[in-house]
């Protein structure tokens, strides 16, 4: 008896110990562990982790296995609030009204922000910051690029992801609000001289195989197609040979800004594919910057401190004649 109480005496403090030594988590909940933006943000979270190694704090990087479940990120916000050792989460919607749900539900007593992708205005208040790209310039910039290379205006496809993700949508409307010098346009039916065409915005769900399909059937639809807006860089980063293979035969037309291409994002193949002159113009996100910063202000937010709302990180724009120095080191 005595043996098994000591036993029981042990294995308790052993626990105890184990408590004591956990260290308090920095939750960053993504949209899918499938995309490889979401692992850039990862590469910066783990980057804090090693340079902070004797912290208390520790930056703990989660979201579901694919970018389109957004029930999955839902339920895994809910689980990581009802955590003990979760002290404060920064969360990057894929459905903003779903998470916004969640919040409300949760009733977080630790502080909330996003990244990368913000709730819609109206629910800006349940969290206390976002961290990220400033979307709509991100879209005005890829707006600019396409009407620079098509003054007279044309006939255009919007490539879009989630059609809940307030990011993608506030990039499509920087970018409509750049193309027709008019504000908060939903399509294009010939303002600026600039026409969206029957079956687009394409929500592609951040599929980029979903995504280069759509280009094929849209362009195939419409031979008189003048551009591809894309709002993330999904078809060239998820799909980049099939992307390749759709438009190599119109890389001179694409030289010739004779058919116009501008797309989001610089991860994985897309500057190559830049360098290759299959896409007019990228401009790109600072993921690992997101990923690094995001402890940093979670810990303000625990301390009580005056953080800025929005904290904005930077842009990378790089075209064919710019891609050996487009992107920040």
């Amino acid at each position: 008896m005595r043996k098994a109480l000591l036993l029981t005496a042990a294995v308790l403090a052993l626990t105890a110990g184990q408590a004591l030594a956990a260290k308090k988590q920095l939750v960053i909940v993504v949209k899918g562990l499938d995309n490889p933006f979401f692992e850039a943000i990862n590469q910066g979270c783990q980057k804090w982790n090693k340079e902070n190694a004797s912290s208390e704090y520790e930056c703990f990087y989660t979201g579901p296995a694919s970018t389109s479940d957004e029930a999955g990120e839902a339920q895994i916000v809910q689980d990581v609030l009802g955590k003990a050792e979760t002290v404060a989460i920064a969360i990057s919607p894929s459905n903003a009204k779903l998470i916004a749900q969640t919040l409300k539900t949760a009733n977080p007593k630790v502080p909330v922000m996003t990244l990368d992708a913000d709730l819609a205005a109206e629910d800006s208040a349940l969290r206390k910051t976002y961290l990220g790209t400033d979307n709509y310039l991100m879209g005005a910039r890829i707006g600019e690029y396409i009407k620079k290379a098509k003054p007279q205006g044309g006939k255009i496809c919007t490539i879009e992801g989630n059609p809940g993700a307030d990011n993608i949508l506030r990039r499509a409307q920087g970018m409509r609000d750049t193309l027709t010098g008019q504000k908060g346009l939903t399509a294009l039916k010939g303002e600026g001289g600039w026409t969206e065409v029957a079956g687009c915005p394409v929500f592609t769900n951040d599929d980029g195989a979903k995504g280069v399909q759509a280009m094929t059937d849209i362009l195939q639809a419409n031979p008189d197609l003048d551009a591809f807006g894309i709002m993330g860089g999904w078809p060239l980063f998820g799909a980049p040979q099939p992307y390749r293979d759709l438009f190599k035969p119109m890389a001179e037309k694409i030289g010739k800004n004779e058919f116009v291409i501008g797309a989001a994002d610089t991860i994985g193949d897309e500057v190559a594919i830049a360098k290759e002159g299959l896409v007019t113009a990228l401009v790109g996100q600072r993921p690992f910057e997101m990923g690094y910063k995001a402890p940093s202000v979670m810990m303000d937010l625990i301390a009580g401190k005056t953080v800025p709302d929005p904290v904005f990180t930077g842009l990378d724009e790089c075209t064919k004649d710019t891609v050996d120095t487009c992107i920040q080191k």
